[in-house]
């Protein structure tokens, strides 16, 4: 947040160069192009996005040209990034991510990764039920692996069984939920931002 607030103040004095330091705008174009490659995203497709050219985040890429909120802006909400996030000092914050269980709907979550990422890990302890839960849909893909414990996971018409040490990976278009079965189960949970919010403010 220190860096995005010198940035800010900076460019209400009008001053959009040096308003980060060179370590941090060194990491910062480099957290740019690594998340338009890990979306699979050449210069065209992120400048379309964003409303800018392809050279242009080009030369932010390759510290050709300064970067300032101009162009950190369109960036961020094309990324679907924090600003603040990716402005950050690579020692913000601690390495190590000390979760808390926290009760919903029937299960005990402990989230794994730090909020606003782009991917979120979680790790939930589920219940068995006689209430079967409601199918979810949304974009993307989820991924599960079963630490302890049976769980049936539903997928459209189709009810799978897997058990612990088993991974399972989904289209979740297809109508998804799952169950522990006969006694409690721990899973450890990956989502992208649409099931983060589809099953983390619905039944798991």
């Amino acid at each position: 947040m220190r860096n995005l607030h010198l940035m800010l103040r900076n460019s209400q004095d009008g001053d959009m160069v040096g308003a980060m330091s060179s370590d941090v705008e060194a990491t910062t174009r480099a957290r740019l192009r690594a998340l338009r490659l890990q979306r699979g995203w050449s210069l065209d497709d992120l400048g379309a996005r964003a409303g800018l050219s392809a050279s242009t985040i080009s030369r932010i890429e390759t510290g050709k040209r300064t970067i300032g909120l101009d162009v950190l802006v369109p960036l961020a909400r094309a990324l679907v990034v924090p600003l603040d996030e990716l402005v950050a000092a690579d020692d913000d914050g601690d390495v190590v991510i000390r979760p808390t269980p926290t009760g919903m709907h029937g299960a005990t979550v402990w989230q794994l990764s730090r909020p606003g990422a782009a991917t979120t890990a979680v790790k939930m302890r589920v219940t068995p039920t006689d209430r079967a839960p409601e199918p979810q849909v949304h974009p993307g893909h989820d991924w599960m692996f079963v630490l302890s414990g049976t769980v049936e996971l539903t997928l459209g018409e189709r009810r799978v069984r897997v058990e612990a040490g088993e991974a399972a990976e989904f289209s979740t278009m297809t109508p998804h939920a799952f169950v522990a079965v006969d006694a409690p189960a721990e899973v450890i949970m990956v989502f992208d931002r649409d099931g983060q919010r589809s099953h983390l403010t619905h039944h798991p």
